[in-house]
């Protein structure tokens, strides 16, 4: 954007806002685990229960088809916002930056003045006030600790978490994730710090194949601001060496840097989206009269002074393949079987009644009621020459509980071949307190003799 100095500048200020973006994630994160839908979670991935809570609808592990469009959903989400926004999450969603932020500019710089401004982070706290740097620990430890407990809510519920704290003992591998995740946390926010974005995050290395002219970067316009660098990297100087280069040199931009950059370099993989360089510049520039020299725009705006394209092939690509996977997510997630049955049969292929007619065939079935509520259970047998002989009567299955069931069926054939005849039978199982919502249909065999094994 080229603009003189007597044109009217609205300048934009992003820390605001990405305060905002902060509090409003970590609401979400802290309040999320706690709601619940007839006791079904929003997301919760269960090891302890075996199940997976998605949308408030809870799936056995058994039904892990959803699994995939979960995983998918979430790649193709990163891909899709990081070609749209480039290291967007980075700068405004990352727990790690929302960690430092809280570290560095509320405990240590606003709460307890270990730092002198929130506005130069390239500069360390000078030696001394041990006192209040290990007050400054202590009380990010209570913060880690909790962040740990928010953490491990989505994997175990917070009504079981609180109630396995009581008991350290006899949790202790809940334990030891709860007090290695907080240690980790103290370790990376207070002396490993921004080195994780530029070194172990994964992400960093990810972005640069996503990238395209058009992708949302912070962007310094050397155009109006002059040139720092020359095409190898080298620093020229502090300041542009024109008059008409409106960068004064100031460095405020480099100083506010969390991750120790010069934006004026151009893009660069340490580069976090977070715009605190942007925030520096505005008011320099402001008082000129002009817009900041950086800016939150693509690279091919800026250099064509055109608008940034959204919408184009790679962003509707992943349109596309997001809507598909929400679709199959949806679609798989309608055919939750509130009732799961596994039909086994035994070693021995039939049996013959005392009364040398009869056919018994056993199976093994293993029934679980995958719905929150209690319900009676019974089946049937399609065919009508096949009676059931055991179980006799319904029998109670709690919520999530399974239970095997020896199953007896037998028949009196009233023709046979020569060879014997296996007959394809369907089990219609379903809750008798709920036989409209609750039924399933399995297929087995029912094996019967030779004819010459049959008393005549």
């Amino acid at each position: 954007m080229n603009c003189n100095s007597d044109c009217s500048i609205q300048p934009t200020y992003y820390r605001s806002k990405r305060y905002i973006s902060f509090g409003i994630i970590t609401l979400i994160a802290l309040i999320l685990p706690f709601i619940r839908i007839e006791g079904n979670h929003f997301f919760l991935l269960s090891f302890d229960k075996k199940q997976l809570h998605l949308l408030f609808t809870t799936f056995d592990m058994q039904e892990l088809y959803l699994m995939p469009f979960v995983i998918m959903l979430f790649f193709l989400g990163i891909f899709f916002i990081t070609t749209l926004g480039g290291r967007v999450w980075c700068g405004w969603s990352c727990p790690q930056t929302i960690f430092r932020v809280i570290f560095r500019d509320l405990i240590q710089t606003k709460l307890l003045g270990i730092r002198k401004n929130i506005n130069n982070k390239q500069k360390e706290p000078e030696e001394g006030q041990m006192g209040k740097r290990i007050l400054a620990v202590l009380i990010w430890t209570a913060l880690a600790f909790l962040a740990a407990s928010n953490f491990l809510w989505y994997f175990i519920p917070p009504e079981d978490f609180f109630v396995y704290l009581k008991e350290p003992l006899e949790n202790s591998v809940m334990y030891g994730f709860l007090i290695g995740i907080s240690a980790f946390l103290v370790y990376d926010i207070v002396s490993l710090k921004e080195n994780f974005c530029v070194y172990i995050c994964p992400y960093a290395r990810i972005q640069s194949a996503l990238f395209d002219e058009n992708t949302i970067q912070t962007i310094y316009d050397e155009k109006r601001g002059g040139q720092i660098y020359d095409a190898k990297g080298i620093k020229l100087s502090s300041k542009p060496p024109l008059a008409t280069d409106d960068c004064t040199g100031c460095e405020a931009c480099v100083r506010v840097c969390p991750t120790h950059i010069d934006i004026r370099k151009g893009m660069q993989l340490e580069c976090i989206n977070c715009l605190e360089c942007a925030d520096a510049c505005t008011p320099v520039m402001e008082k000129l009269g002009k817009a900041s020299l950086i800016t939150w725009t693509s690279s091919n705006a800026a250099e064509k002074g055109t608008k940034t394209e959204y919408f184009r092939f790679r962003t509707i690509a992943y349109m596309v393949a997001l809507t598909l996977a929400l679709i199959g997510l949806f679609a798989m997630g309608t055919q939750k079987e509130y009732m799961l049955l596994n039909i086994n049969r035994t070693s021995q292929l039939y049996k013959m009644a005392d009364d040398g007619k009869t056919v018994e065939n056993v199976y093994t079935f293993l029934f679980q009621n995958t719905d929150p509520k209690d319900h009676l259970y019974y089946f049937e047998v399609s065919h009508s020459d096949i009676k059931i002989d055991k179980p006799s009567e319904p029998f109670l299955l709690r919520a999530g509980e399974k239970v095997k069931k020896v199953v007896i069926l037998s028949s009196i054939p009233k023709e046979l071949k020569i060879e014997g005849e296996d007959l394809p039978i369907t089990i219609k199982a379903f809750a008798v307190d709920a036989k409209e919502k609750i039924v399933v249909d399995r297929h087995t065999i029912f094996i019967y003799p030779k004819k010459s094994d049959v008393q005549p």
